[in-house]
């Protein structure tokens, strides 16, 4: 595409902050729009390599502006149900993503891994995995680093590990990687999906460009994934992988081991002893992983040296610290009901647990339900804290406190707990409203934890 033209950028976030800077090393004229009308412009600008061929517009934009638009590049967090994409759509210009603007102006070899749970510790074991083979690689997306932020730098040889969500898989135009995966899919972001069967579907168009020659990864014990075979939009070849079943063709656990069948032919790849991280949602995370790193034509080799090493990833059931006995784990990154039940299965002992945050419209009930007899007191906050005492309630768990910020969650909390006790934040909702991201939050309960040994 000729980026010699005007692009409008809607949200002055990271994402669109990454983007105009790509825009502006193609000579784009770019013209920046947010709906919050505080927005500091001298700020914005100054994240910008240059001020040049660049407006910002703020609150409510104008039809003369839009006249004058080639193209959208819209910020996740916008919807594409929103009025400004509204009025973009309605005159037939084109609205992408940070991920289509990225793809657009980048090359190499592309994972696209998505799913509900498990992204981000699967994109960066693959990762590391391309980076052990190649230093010519990258691992972007949802992870941290923008997709857009390392487009100019990419060639033919590159290796790129893209976490991708369902809100970037709506914009997404000839966005074509070579190895796709959906790991999961379980209720989440029905706020802005509005109904399971919309959420999954945008999922599956991480492979909608694929052809015959590509690979789709997907999960066989979750029902929704395997089924997603057989929707047409799957053109690429399918593997499973699956840790309940021993596949004909696919990545799967057998005994004390994993295992890859290949055409038949059958090789084990590791023992689980030799693995660092516990727990059968981690099973899962590398299984995915190594049928997604073999796929894009990455030696065993270099595979089973990066599973015996790696360690896990930031904010998803992290320790943090042992303090008179109680053991303080940050599972910030539980950012939904099935990823915070995996937080609580990972908890070996009796547990203070502080849940709570945005609204996305999803139910509470198996979350709840998976408490075991593990939880011995529910700290609450935020906008979901009293529909998540309801329905704790409902299967009569009453051992509730509410609270007002997370840093009175976590002395509470600390109160609660006895030697022998852990404290896990792993909220089972998203972090707006009163965060940044899960991020900010995970480093802030860390921060928090850490004033206690003063």
């Amino acid at each position: 595409m000729d980026f010699h033209k005007k692009v409008l950028i809607a949200g002055a976030g990271k994402s669109g902050v990454c983007a105009a800077r790509l825009l502006q090393k193609k000579g784009t004229d770019i013209v920046f729009y947010d709906g919050n009308k505080d927005v500091d412009i001298d700020d914005l600008l100054s994240k910008l390599e240059s001020r040049d061929n660049v407006s910002v517009v703020l609150g409510d934009i104008n039809d003369v502006i839009l006249s004058d638009i080639d193209l959208m590049i819209i910020s996740p967090g916008i919807s594409i149900e929103s009025e400004i994409a509204q009025k973009v759509s309605d005159r037939n210009i084109p609205i992408w993503g940070e991920v289509e603007l990225a793809y657009q102006c980048g090359a190499g070899h592309l994972a696209a891994i998505t799913g509900t749970n498990g992204k981000t510790t699967t994109t960066s074991l693959v990762g590391e995995i391309f980076k052990n083979y190649s230093g010519n690689s990258y691992t972007v997306g949802n992870i941290g680093i923008p997709y857009t932020d390392v487009a100019d730098s990419l060639n033919d040889d590159s290796y790129i590990a893209l976490e991708v969500s369902s809100f970037q898989l709506e914009t997404i135009d000839e966005f074509h990687p070579q190895v796709s995966a959906v790991l999961n899919i379980t209720p989440d972001h029905l706020d802005r999906h509005h109904n399971m069967e919309n959420y999954a579907s945008v999922k599956l168009d991480v492979c909608i460009n694929q052809t015959e020659e590509d690979y789709i990864i997907l999960n066989y014990d979750d029902p929704v994934t395997r089924e997603m075979a057989n929707d047409p939009k799957v053109k690429a070849k399918v593997i499973y992988f699956s840790r309940q079943e021993i596949l004909e063709n696919g990545v799967y656990q057998r005994g004390d081991a994993l295992y890859i069948n290949d055409a038949g032919v059958e090789k084990k790849v590791i023992d689980n002893s030799e693995l660092v991280l516990l727990g059968g949602h981690n099973v899962e995370n590398y299984l995915a992983g190594i049928a997604i790193a073999y796929y894009m034509g990455i030696p065993m080799e270099n595979i089973v040296s990066v599973l015996k090493t790696f360690k896990g990833v930031e904010h998803r059931i992290e320790f943090v610290e042992e303090i008179n006995g109680i053991a303080y784990y940050n599972d910030s990154k539980g950012t939904n009901p099935d990823a915070a039940i995996k937080g609580i299965q990972a908890m070996n002992r009796r547990t203070v647990l502080i849940g709570g945050g945005y609204d996305k419209g999803v139910p509470f009930d198996e979350w709840i339900k998976a408490f075991d007899g593990k939880v011995k007191k529910l700290v609450l906050l935020g906008q979901t804290a009293n529909i998540i005492a309801e329905t704790a309630k409902k299967y009569g768990f009453e051992d509730i406190v509410f609270v007002d910020s997370l840093l009175e969650a976590v002395k509470v909390s600390t109160e609660i707990a006895e030697a022998g006790d852990a404290v896990l934040l792993s909220p089972a909702c998203a972090s707006w409203g009163m965060f940044d991201n899960y991020e900010q939050r995970g480093d802030m309960f860390k921060e928090y934890v850490r004033q206690l040994k003063s």
